[in-house]
């Protein structure tokens, strides 16, 4: 099935097939039929390094035909046992053996059967002779300087085409110039001689590349004697004058020769080169100029060459023909040659006579026409033999056409038509079948075709049939022939269906019927769904230097998916399958990805999907977007002090529409050369007045913004300088650095220099005291900076700044109130008392120190602690005080992370903004005892099937004296449900290790250890363990010292019993075969919710979760713990410990107190939540 294709593929289809039916008719090969000469060669040359020369001719007809040959039009005889033939065919072979030279010639083939005979073009067959230079001893030239000369070179006749070179004996071509020329003979002509051309080997060589030969003429010497030695006793100057007076002549032509005359015809062929040549002698060199007398040179396909002397006309026409003068000149005169230039044109078919099949009775035409130049003769030949000798009834023959009447089956021939001029003859044969015979269908009988739906169907139905028949189609399950404007039937039986929907699908029937009988055959058409495409994303616009990616989305028949090929292309050209060779560009089937895009990668992208049966196409436009060019053609106008015009021209936008424009500026004193923004105006706007500032030498550019970014600066605008004038404003931020006490060092942001307005700037500083009735003092300044002494320390002042230069003052200035230079405090707070809270928190009282004395502004209290010594002890402790600042006007405070049971001294002072005053006497105080930190350590040393050992260690801090601990366990075996916790409490503090008994076998336990003082039980460490298995490993442990020499055994024993017990209860043992989460929710610390209210915990133990279940408290025997501790009136000084509602926010981190003892040890204090 040849399906119809859309767009240009319908167009291919429809001129293929009315090609098909307009040719001749082609005859089936069971059909008897006349000889049809279907290859034949055209020009054979026998090379000499061939090994076989071909001279072919085929033929085809019913009967087969047979061949034979003419040579130069006589009959041409396989006598010569060298030759070679082939059976049922005309073509024979040459050897390249011996001598052959007598097969050239020119043949002709005729193939011939009983009903005709058909007859070949000519066939040239040409043996080239070896071409060679003749033996000749050529004299030696001899010249004098300036004369003309020519070098002839007659080169041996040879197989076209011919290549003619001039050579000195070391193959280095001879220079050719304007006076020097080489004719399209070969001959060298010089235009006059100069003294360098004397040499002795002028060497021409002809070169023969179909014959793969050069040929080297022998050398000849040229002698040019020169002038300046004609007279020796006369100077070079005079010699020179004399040579040149005597050897200067008007140009004389050489080319054409003399005995050609004025003027000389040429005759070319139409469509071949013309080439015309004129060549002058002459001194000074002829100049060679060319024209067409009546008429102009043709344009494009003229040139000249070789320095003029050639004029070259391509591809000639008979608009070409006329008269061309070539004119030869010098300053001494002209010479002149006219070329009647005939275009002539061999044979060439008009109206070929055609082949034709005819049924008997019927009449018919042969026309043949020609063209050429001259006219072509027109002669007729049936069979070969000139019609003449073979008339047949009813024909009548004229110069241009033979028409016949009333034609019989013995009226079958093969007519030929020969057209010849004086350039060649033309030879076409035309075939005469007069056949009756029912229709033959040459197309298969069952042929599937398939086609996509809305395209065309075309079904087969090729035949051939004399007389003419007539073709009907229909659907094999329908009587009635197809009809309507869907069906299209071609006279070679071709049906077209016309947008084919899938009802069209089945079998369809062709019928051809003549006068002697009908034939039929069956189509099967199925129809397939059409290929679809979609291309995405849809017209996307992507920024320069982005990735783009477009995916083709496709769909089509099942059928048809083997036979799918997607394509990409851009604005109509193809990419390469893979994409680009640097990987930019990569196309990877469906998908195509462009990195790094650029403006070139804009336009319209394709996706084409091509099946066995459809194609289809889908597109995007791609725009790309880049920032604009930068603004053009800046232009100031409407220049004024404080304002000027600014126009400029929009550059390109680069698919993005500029949103606004970015005016600069460049002028700042202290900062040439930096660019700084002036305004910004909106994008369709290209102009703006700019507000200007006094004595600036400004300088403009534009940047354009769209949405990709920004362009390129402009280039720069003329200067525009405004004139000075008195500043506009007064400096800001008027303020007074860290002074000494009873001085104020004014300090005062300077105008920057564009807001000076003017040379000389300078800064008139005013001061008093506020409130006071005195005069203000001035001093006026050129820095942004002035130190003023004052009577009193920490007094209020208005101070006044006010800019001026050299034309002026600023604006009256605004009055600002700063204070004198502050002291330290001079007195101490004395401390009310120390509130103990708790074992770690304490609070203090003081009171505050008067207004008077602060000597500046009051910042707040420092509390300065350090301790002494332990109650529990007694040791002494080095000094190392902590600091702990509370900010403003107050007088009591709360001091955390206090150790318990222990002697502290404290102090308070205040503190302004210079620094710290004095400290109060220290105020001793004692923390009570609190709760154990938890044991060190808590190991199971020894494990029975009912009895356990456990060892712990001591806490880190006892926080008072220990009365003993609390020993708490339960089971835990790995199950949802516990066991019922058990207490023991040991009264022996210095006992570090306890054994339990009375436990079951094979049972894990999770124990509890909690050391207590006074003050109650700390916080717990936990263990877990199993004892062992009823019978099998008891009393693997119970004093094993006293197993005497089976000691050494035993331990062995113990040591693979521990690897044992290892791998058997890897997942049973801490870590084991739960998780920590899991376990912790399993297992949890029953004392949690207790540890949970106690505000200052800090320990945290991620074996302690709640449980899963409830539990009776661990704390039926404990007292409760002390009460949360109010942190509202803690430290919230520079620290920033806590929030404003006196919540804890970090860490503490004291500084060292200036008289603290840091020789021993003073450091940092830091606090955790709880001691």
């Amino acid at each position: 099935m040849e399906p119809l294709l859309p767009g240009r593929g319908l167009i291919v289809s429809l001129i293929f097939f009315l090609l098909k039916f307009s040719t001749a008719i082609e005859i089936p090969p069971s059909v008897q039929q006349v000889p049809t000469i279907i290859k034949q060669s055209k020009v054979q040359v026998a090379f000499p390094f061939d090994d076989y020369f071909q001279i072919e001719c085929e033929a085809k007809g019913n009967p087969e035909p047979t061949f034979s040959w003419t040579k130069d039009g006589n009959p041409f005889y396989f006598t010569d046992h060298r030759i070679i033939t082939s059976n049922n065919s005309g073509t024979f072979r040459i050897p390249n053996e011996g001598h052959i030279s007598h097969f050239q010639g020119k043949y002709r083939c005729f193939a011939s059967n009983k009903l005709g005979i058909a007859m070949s073009e000519e066939i040239e067959f040409i043996v080239p002779s070896v071409p060679k230079f003749p033996k000749e001893k050529i004299d030696p030239l001899e010249v004098e300087e300036g004369d003309p000369i020519v070098l002839p070179c007659n080169p041996p006749k040879g197989l076209p085409p011919l290549h003619i070179y001039w050579m000195n004996i070391e193959l280095e071509h001879i220079e050719q110039d304007e006076r020097v020329y080489m004719s399209q003979k070969g001959d060298l002509y010089f235009a006059n001689v100069e003294e360098k051309d004397s040499r002795n080997d002028y060497c021409c060589f002809a070169a023969f590349p179909r014959l793969r030969t050069i040929v080297q003429k022998m050398p000849m010497k040229l002698t040019v004697n020169s002038l300046k030695h004609a007279n020796d006793s006369s100077s070079s100057t005079e010699i020179g004058s004399k040579a040149n007076s005597i050897k200067q002549r008007k140009p004389k032509l050489l080319l054409p020769p003399t005995e050609s005359g004025s003027e000389s015809s040429i005759t070319i062929l139409k469509g071949e080169t013309l080439l015309l040549e004129c060549f002058a002698e002459g001194l000074p060199t002829p100049q060679v100029d060319w024209n067409k007398i009546g008429g102009d040179l043709p344009k494009g396909r003229e040139t000249k060459e070789n320095y003029g002397k050639t004029l070259k006309i391509e591809n000639v026409s008979y608009q070409d023909k006329g008269n061309y003068r070539c004119t030869a000149s010098n300053f001494l005169g002209t010479a002149t040659h006219d070329f009647h230039v005939i275009v002539e044109e061999p044979p060439r078919w008009t109206k070929k006579p055609q082949s034709a099949v005819y049924s008997t009775g019927s009449n018919g035409i042969l026309l043949c026409e020609a063209e050429g130049e001259p006219q072509p003769t027109i002669k007729w030949r049936v069979n070969g033999s000139p019609i003449d000798n073979h008339p047949f009834a009813g024909d009548v023959v004229f110069p241009r056409e033979i028409s016949f009447t009333n034609l019989q089956p013995n009226h079958t021939a093969v007519y030929q038509c020969e057209a010849s001029n004086v350039h060649g003859t033309i030879l076409a044969n035309a075939n005469i079948d007069v056949v009756d015979v029912r229709p033959l269908i040459q197309t298969e009988d069952g042929e599937n075709y398939a086609t996509v739906v809305g395209y065309s169907a075309f079904l087969h139905c090729e035949f051939f049939a004399s007389p003419e028949a007539v073709v009907s189609w229909q659907k094999v399950e329908e009587v009635k022939p197809l009809e309507g404007r869907q069906y299209h039937i071609y006279e070679n039986g071709t049906l077209q269906i016309n947008r084919t929907t899938e009802e069209d699908a089945g079998s369809y029937s062709c019928w051809v019927e003549n006068a002697i009988g009908k034939t039929a055959v069956t189509a099967n058409l199925d129809i397939r769904n059409a290929t679809k495409l979609r291309v995405s994303p849809k017209n996307p616009r992507i920024p320069k230097l982005h990735m783009l990616e477009l995916h083709c989305e496709s769909k089509c028949d099942s059928h048809l998916k083997n036979s799918l090929k997607l394509s990409w292309s851009k604005d109509g050209e193809a990419f390469e399958i893979n994409g680009t060779e640097d990987g930019r560009i990569i196309i990877d089937g469906a998908n195509l990805t462009i990195s790094n895009v650029t403006l070139e990668d804009q336009g319209i992208y394709c996706c084409s999907a091509h099946t066995a049966l459809d194609s289809a196409a889908d597109i995007t436009q791609v725009t790309v977007l880049d920032v604009p060019d930068p603004p053009e053609n800046l232009h100031l106008s409407e220049r004024q002090n404080r304002s000027v015009r600014l126009t400029w021209e929009a550059g390109a936008d680069h698919n993005s529409n500029i949103s606004e424009y970015i005016v600069e500026f460049e002028g700042n004193k202290e900062e040439p050369g930096r660019w700084e923004e002036l305004t910004r105006v909106q994008g369709k706007k290209t102009t703006v007045i700019l507000p200007l500032a006094p004595f600036v030498s400004y300088q403009f550019r534009v940047i354009a913004v769209n949405e990709v970014g920004r362009s390129q600066p402009s280039q720069p605008s003329d200067h525009h300088e405004t004139p000075p004038a008195a500043p506009d404003r007064n400096p800001q931020n008027i303020r007074v650095q860290a002074s000494q006490p009873k001085e104020m060092i004014i300090k005062w942001e300077p105008l920057k220099s564009m807001e000076q307005n003017g040379p000389g700037l300078e800064y008139r500083v005013t001061w008093k005291p506020q409130g006071a009735p005195v005069e203000w003092e001035e001093e006026t300044v050129t820095n942004h900076t002035l130190r003023v002494m004052t009577p009193a320390v920490y007094a209020p002042y208005d101070v006044k700044v006010q800019a001026i230069n050299q034309l002026g003052s600023g604006p009256d200035p605004q009055s600002v109130t700063l204070y004198s230079g502050e002291d330290y405090p001079d007195t101490a707070p004395v401390i009310h008392g120390v509130d103990v809270i708790n074992s770690t928190l304490v609070k203090v009282t003081w009171s505050t120190i008067p207004k008077d004395r602060v000597h500046g502004r009051l910042k707040g209290y420092q509390i300065n602690w350090w301790k002494t010594k332990s109650l529990l002890d007694g040791r002494t402790h080095p000094k190392e005080v902590n600091i702990l600042r509370f900010s403003g006007q107050r007088n009591s405070g709360m001091v955390p992370s206090l150790d318990a049971f222990s002697e502290f001294h404290l102090t308070v002072l205040a503190y302004n903004s210079k620094g710290a005053g004095p400290e109060s006497e220290p105020y001793i105080f004692q923390t009570p005892e609190g709760v154990p930190e938890q044991p060190t350590f808590l190991k199971v040393i020894k494990v029975d099937k009912d009895t356990a050992t456990l060892s712990w260690g001591l806490p880190k801090k006892l926080n008072g004296n220990l009365t003993g601990y609390l020993l708490q366990y339960q089971i835990i075996n790995d199950t949802y449900e516990i066991g019922e916790l058990n207490d023991i409490n040991i009264t022996t503090p210095s006992k570090p290790s306890w054994h339990l008994s009375n436990l079951s076998a094979t049972t894990k336990y999770k124990f509890y250890l909690r050391a207590c003082t006074s003050q109650g039980c700390g916080k717990p460490i936990t263990e877990e363990s199993s004892t062992l298995g009823e019978g099998k490993y008891a009393g693997l442990y119970d004093d094993i010292s006293t197993q005497g020499w089976f000691i050494g055994l035993m331990c062995a024993i113990a040591l693979l019993t521990l690897v044992l017990l290892t791998v058997c209860f890897v997942k049973r043992n801490r870590g084991g075969k739960y998780s920590v989460k899991e376990k912790e929710d399993l297992h949890p610390d029953p004392e949690i919710q207790s540890v949970k209210d106690e505000t200052f915990g800090e320990y945290s133990d991620s074996d302690e979760k709640p449980l899963k279940g409830s539990l009776r408290s661990l704390n039926r025997d404990m007292q409760p713990t002390e009460s949360a501790d109010s942190l509202v009136e803690y430290g919230e000084g520079d620290h920033g410990l806590f929030s404003e509602d006196g919540s804890f926010i970090g860490a503490y981190a004291g500084s060292k107190e200036k008289g603290s003892v840091e020789s021993n040890g003073s450091s940092t204090a830091t606090f955790p939540l709880r001691a």
